[in-house]
């Protein structure tokens, strides 16, 4: 590893600290009492995401072939930044990662907080995953 792919994993990782705060900001917000407000959070959100994409596991024909994972995109390019985690049997997420990397490095886990990763699986669970 060089010296100009350590400065772009350090910018990713800052761009993955922005990103987590603003989640956290917008989750935040989309708690309050006022059904208004939670409604503008809401939109919020939803026009906060570049792409909100699902794949299933392997599974043998004619068995339930549900969605089993999402990958929700918040920024591309150098840095990028996304969350993926694992939806449950109800389509919804039930936990959540969060992910950056910079051009040419590998994807690589945000350290979260207990608090951080639940805040990220509420602002997911905005999100339409199908079912």
């Amino acid at each position: 590893m060089n010296c100009q792919e350590d400065r772009g994993r350090d910018r990713a990782k800052e761009q993955a600290k922005f990103q987590l705060k603003s989640v956290c900001e917008m989750v935040s917000r989309l708690k309050s009492e006022d059904s208004e407000i939670s409604e503008i959070v809401r939109e919020e959100i939803e026009l906060d995401a570049i792409s909100v994409e699902v794949r299933s596991s392997w599974h043998s024909p004619g068995q339930d072939d549900s969605d089993g994972e999402y990958r929700i995109c918040l920024c591309t390019g150098g840095p990028a930044v996304q969350i993926v985690g694992e939806l449950d049997s109800y389509n919804q997420p039930y936990n959540a990662t969060l992910q950056y990397q910079d051009w040419f490095t590998e994807w690589e886990d945000y350290d979260l907080a207990k608090e951080e990763e639940a805040n990220l699986v509420r602002y997911c669970s905005v999100f339409y995953f199908g079912g």
